[in-house]
């Protein structure tokens, strides 16, 4: 830890006083100030700081500043500044990677937040800190003015931090009232989508959740209907989580047969079945360090489900044909488009994996509950399948985005992808239409003397008159078939002048 320090038995020294001076502290703000004092006199910087995440981990907040040997005074702002978009820090926390720059000049990167003086800075050292549940807490930044290698203090100076952070902790627990606390108000949502498309209020919704269970360890269910884009969820749990520079592998539980299952996320030995003529690893081997996706997991056969809950109860796997079991450091993300509720209840699935696997569930909505999103995803697909193409980017009609928008979309985001890339295929021309995007059958022959309007019209009307066919004339279920209230349907009835006669035998 000390070769890449100058002095390496006096720093580990000092290292060690300062570990109990922090020690002797008793409280928090005085913990903090005195810990970025220790750091800048440990690494010789002019500047050093401490960044600590919020309860939600979507606000990185300035807790102590020690500048030219003196401690700067807390911001008198009531609201504190959210230093989470800035490139470095952020770049530090979702990729749980410290970062040294002894050239800082040169540097593309954008240190606006450091303070500004009269000489510019040259070097610095930005290290994520662990809380004691191994989750990122917060950063530590040091900085000098002159041209140095800082690294070699990023890892005895992360661990000093990541003590400060259990003192922190302890003292929280040591003044904590013996009253309940009352409940914290409501957060804001992530200030990052995580590369997903949508600003609905059901997507920002899903994007506040992500954002809470980012940087933990926890397990996490993505629920919802097919085709809602639940591997795109887990993805960017990884991608934006400390575990992004890592593998991140999926496996769909309903592809493959029991056995094959079993050892395709175990693994087997040398001589474990015939046919097995050497060692393999198995998925969970795989994903070491990384994400490991268990897609439609309500499909797991029931002997694979008492040795996943013991994965995550243990962190221990046993390859097919071994007697050894060995430890792996896996984030699991479950997804499923079934009730596992209803499984449990019917002895399909079990129960204490259930509540295992639901740690942490979130819900995705179906496509037809994101309002405002189908234009926006519409005009990400066609722009994607364009470029797949080679061809020059398509316009769309306000028309066509309309009739799209007005869809029920039982195939979800799924579906909406796989009809504009078709639309892609059948336009001709430089702009997207209606029938373009509408199957065929929808699609009204022989109107050429009717404007854009009545084409509309038409459309709508063939699209009512069928569904209300196919549900024998019900216009509950209906309306529930084609994603919309059941006034709005009727609405949509009377102004075509619908008659319920006309779907009538």
């Amino acid at each position: 830890m000390f070769t890449h320090v100058p002095q390496p038995l006096r720093y580990a020294e000092a290292l060690l006083t300062h570990f109990a001076s922090l020690s002797r502290t008793g409280r928090e703000p005085a913990l903090q100030e005195r810990f970025v004092q220790a750091v800048a006199e440990l690494s010789g910087c002019e500047l050093s700081q401490l960044y600590l995440l919020d309860a939600t981990h979507t606000s990185l907040s300035l807790a102590a500043e020690w500048l030219g040997g003196a401690l700067q005074p807390r911001a008198a702002a009531s609201v504190p500044v959210d230093y989470n978009g800035e490139q470095l820090l952020q770049f530090a926390l979702c990729q749980n990677r410290s970062v040294s720059l002894a050239d800082l000049p040169a540097s593309l990167l954008d240190t606006s937040f450091l303070p500004v003086l009269h000489s510019p800075w040259q070097s610095l050292l930005c290290v994520p800190l662990l809380n004691p549940h191994q989750a990122i807490a917060g950063l530590l930044l040091c900085a000098s003015r002159t041209s140095v290698d800082l690294g070699g203090f990023a890892q005895s100076l992360g661990q000093l931090g990541a003590f400060v952070l259990v003192q922190m902790e302890l003292l929280q627990r040591l003044h904590q009232p013996e009253v309940a606390p009352a409940p914290l108000p409501a957060t804001r949502a992530g200030a990052t989508d995580y590369g997903l498309i949508g600003n609905s209020a059901a997507m920002r919704q899903a994007y506040q959740l992500i954002s809470k269970v980012l940087h933990s360890p926890y397990t996490v269910l993505l629920l919802g209907e097919t085709g809602t884009g639940k591997e795109v969820v887990a993805r960017a749990i990884h991608d934006y989580g400390p575990r992004g520079t890592r593998p991140f592998v999926v496996q769909n539980c309903a592809a493959l047969p029991e056995n094959l299952l079993e050892s395709e996320l175990f693994g087997y030995r040398r001589g474990a079945f015939t046919g097995a003529l050497r060692d393999r690893p198995g998925l969970f081997d795989a994903a070491h360090g990384g994400t490991l996706l268990l897609d439609e997991i309500g499909d797991m056969p029931l002997s694979l489900q008492a040795k996943l809950l013991r994965v995550l109860q243990e962190g221990e796997i046993r390859p097919l044909g071994s007697n050894d079991t060995h430890t792996i450091d896996v984030r699991i993300i479950a997804a499923t488009h079934r009730d596992l509720a209803v499984l449990v209840s019917e002895g399909r699935f079990r129960e204490d994996l259930y509540y295992r696997l639901a740690q942490f569930p979130i819900e995705l909505p179906a496509l037809r509950q994101r309002g405002g999103d189908v234009p926006v995803l519409a005009r990400h697909f066609s722009a994607k399948a364009c470029e797949f193409l080679g061809r020059k980017p398509l316009q769309w009609s306000p028309a066509a985005l309309a009739y799209l928008d007005g869809l029920a979309w039982p195939g979800n985001v799924r579906e909406l992808k796989g009809l504009v890339e078709r639309a892609v295929l059948l336009c001709d021309g430089e702009c997207l239409l209606p029938e373009h995007v509408a199957p065929a059958s929808e699609v009204p022959s022989g109107d050429s003397g009717l404007n854009l309007r009545d084409r509309l019209e038409n459309v709508e009307r063939h699209w009512l008159l069928d569904c209300l066919r196919k549900n024998a004339g019900n216009q509950t279920l209906a309306a529930r078939e084609l994603g919309l209230p059941r006034r709005t349907l009727l609405y949509r009835l009377g102004r075509l002048n619908i008659n319920l006669g006309e779907f009538e035998g």
